[in-house]
């Protein structure tokens, strides 16, 4: 007989790693109401399938990617929705924030979002959230290997961005 397998506490998960997922899906989906919905939409899909997951430890692991993929999945029907709209343009959290905020960073947010999606996928998730390469490959189901690649890139495009701009 197999051991028992420990619950995954949802709970506990949600109060120690809602806000940076928040974040993560914020610069993903480029608002907070959206990124909210996102993160408590894989925080109650955790917890339907709770008893399901193989390795309790990966459970922060899955919530990165069900994230993620539910970034994807809005930024797809926004993108349906929205063919006729004006291009995406970056997030500005608040009035505060916004005077505080300077050229030079909206100059990087604007470069970010007209990135392709995995490049800004994998920059959040390397310079954001401070991930290891293995990890980031884990999340987004690629190899280590792409994931360097994908960076590399990723910054040569953002420093060619950001040159253009200035």
């Amino acid at each position: 007989m197999a051991p028992a397998r420990a619950p995954v506490d949802v709970g506990e998960l949600y109060r120690g790693h809602a806000l940076g997922l928040i974040r993560l899906a914020m610069l993903m989906v480029g608002d907070a109401p959206s990124a909210e919905d996102v993160v408590q939409e894989a925080f109650l899909g955790l917890h339907r399938n709770r008893n399901a997951l193989r390795d309790p430890a990966a459970a922060l692991a899955y919530l990165r990617s069900a994230v993620l993929n539910r970034c994807r999945s809005l930024l797809r029907r926004r993108a349906v929705a929205g063919r006729f709209r004006q291009p995406y343009q970056p997030p500005v959290w608040s009035a505060e924030e916004r005077v505080i905020d300077g050229q030079e960073r909206r100059q990087v947010v604007a470069a970010i979002a007209r990135l392709p999606r995995r490049q800004r996928e994998v920059l959040a998730l390397r310079f954001y959230c401070d991930l290891p390469e293995e990890q980031i490959a884990r999340t987004l189901k690629i190899s280590r290997g792409t994931v360097s690649a994908t960076t590399s890139r990723a910054l040569t495009a953002l420093a060619r961005l950001l040159k253009e701009n200035a």
